[in-house]
């Protein structure tokens, strides 16, 4: 009885087969983009209006910076992502590792010179001001902090949190910013260090991913992150949230993506990347309190929710080349002084 059902069976799936005919088109698979965390940059809004207008499926994936650089090198021989996202420094360690091809997106011609690598190996999409995202109504009555220095204060005991700067680009970032503006520089990193020995003594929440979730609960009081991650939970969170650009100064940090080398969807990558520079790409990562990377306006009623301009004075762009070059230096230290 079951040899008869069996060949039946078959049989069925194989006239399924003959109709379908060997050109039929498949379900177009994934593209695979590591670090497109949906909290993040609000990935969540850009990867839904990818879907929309592109028909791509894109899964949110909470890697950070560090970690997607070193997915990339374990998959070299046999890569799974098509595109990456990541901070600048990490795009140029990843052009001289030899795990990008380079493609220049549609508008990459409009991408300020010193914001996307010459051979378009890397192309910045957005960037960010860092400074501290506060929970206010954390803060158990104590001040919203206004300067790096306030940090180090016994009232924040246990409320300030950074990303390991070891692995993840906004935790390095932070680093950069600490130390120039107070007195560092690239060839000096004990400002630094002697403050983030301050905030070791002082309890602070090491996380190695986004933590924006941990800020709006309330359980991460006071983080170093950017404006448009502040602004986001200011806006759209319950709560009582503000951004604050510290007293001694900050610095801007481009974000970038990449095409991955040998990606298994090259053709749909370079799809995604276009429409990430498109003029409804950038106005997307606008309304997500981001700063474009085309040179398109922010919208007025994006622009009054900001800071005010005298605010932005105090942060500073940096060479990141010479940043990336040195970080290196800088991790050893963290690890062997602070960690």
């Amino acid at each position: 009885m079951k040899q008869p059902l069996i060949k039946a069976l078959l049989g069925l799936a194989i006239v399924m087969l003959m109709a379908v005919g060997p050109g039929a088109p498949a379900k177009a698979a994934d593209v695979i983009c590591y670090n497109c965390p949906p909290q993040w940059a609000d990935w969540a809004s850009m990867l839904k209006a990818i879907k929309a207008d592109l028909g791509y499926d894109i899964p949110f994936d909470n890697k950070n910076s560090g970690q997607a650089l070193s997915q990339l090198l374990a998959e070299k021989a046999n890569p799974v992502a098509d595109i990456v996202y990541y901070g600048v420094n990490f795009g140029m360690k990843a052009k001289t590792l030899d795990v990008l091809e380079p493609y220049k997106p549609k508008g990459w011609d409009e991408v300020p010179a010193g914001l996307k690598d010459a051979d378009g190996a890397w192309t910045t999409i957005h960037s960010g001001t860092l400074g501290l995202f506060v929970n206010k109504d954390a803060l158990g009555g104590k001040p919203v902090p206004a300067c790096w220095k306030d940090l180090l204060k016994p009232d924040y005991k246990g409320m300030v949190g950074y990303l390991d700067p070891s692995s993840a680009a906004v935790g390095y970032v932070g680093v950069v910013a600490v130390n120039n503006s107070l007195g560092g520089n690239e060839n000096n990193f004990t400002p630094a260090i002697e403050f983030f020995k301050g905030l070791k003594k002082n309890d602070a929440i090491v996380p190695k991913q986004t933590s924006y979730a941990r800020v709006v609960s309330g359980e991460i009081p006071i983080l170093f992150d950017y404006d448009f991650n502040a602004y986001r939970a200011k806006y759209t969170e319950k709560g009582n949230f503000a951004f604050v650009i510290p007293c001694e100064g900050t610095v801007v940090f481009p974000y970038v993506v990449s095409l991955v080398k040998n990606a298994p969807d090259k053709e749909k990558a370079k799809k995604v990347l276009d429409y990430l520079l498109s003029d409804k790409g950038q106005a997307i990562w606008t309304n997500a309190y981001l700063r474009p990377a085309r040179p398109i306006e922010l919208p007025p009623a994006v622009k009054a929710k900001f800071l005010p301009d005298s605010d932005y004075a105090r942060a500073k762009s940096v060479d990141w080349a010479k940043m990336e070059s040195v970080q290196k230096g800088f991790t050893d230290r963290y690890l062997a002084e602070v960690r």
